[in-house]
């Protein structure tokens, strides 16, 4: 089990990606933009990095949703390795079989 600490702060982060993902989006359009004059452009290049840094979708940490194991993660499931063995060998998780030759 990973540290809830950690966890908490990925949560807080997801969060807060969220929250700014409209105004960052709209930020992101008008630096990118090269129509725009280079005063403005350069304006709202000061005011995303104003807004916090957790705000940012990449510094978001795929995790284990059972354990919170922040690597060998699969997407698909939102599971680590360890965690889809253990319940793929109960039987909780539909349609994966454990191999046998």
């Amino acid at each position: 089990m990973a540290k809830t600490s950690s966890v908490e702060k990925n949560n807080r982060r997801r969060k807060l990606t969220g929250q700014y993902a409209a105004k960052r989006a709209a930020l992101k359009a008008i630096i990118m933009d090269q129509s725009k004059p280079m005063e403005e452009r350069f304006r709202a290049q000061l005011k995303l990095s104003a807004l916090p840094r957790n705000s940012a979708k990449i510094r978001i940490r795929n995790r284990c949703e059972v354990t919170g194991r922040p690597r060998a993660y699969y997407r698909k499931l939102k599971l680590s390795r360890i965690a889809l063995r253990d319940l793929g060998n109960t039987g909780q998780i539909p349609g994966l079989v454990k191999s046998s030759w």
